[in-house]
């Protein structure tokens, strides 16, 4: 398939809202999915040094 310039091409054939929409729905999933692992990888991290503290 060939565009006519740059803008033709975001355009996606009158689609490019729903495409580049969902790109970019996708990236701030994973984003967020890549923030939530870090935080349950402290949580378990600080959990597992807890319970191994002597009493």
């Amino acid at each position: 398939m060939q565009w006519q310039g740059i803008g033709h091409f975001f355009d996606m054939g009158g689609y490019g809202f729903f495409v580049w929409g969902s790109y970019a729905v996708c990236a701030a999933v994973i984003v967020a999915e890549v923030f939530a692992l870090r935080a349950r990888r402290r949580r378990a991290v600080a959990a597992v040094r807890a319970s191994r503290r002597p009493a």
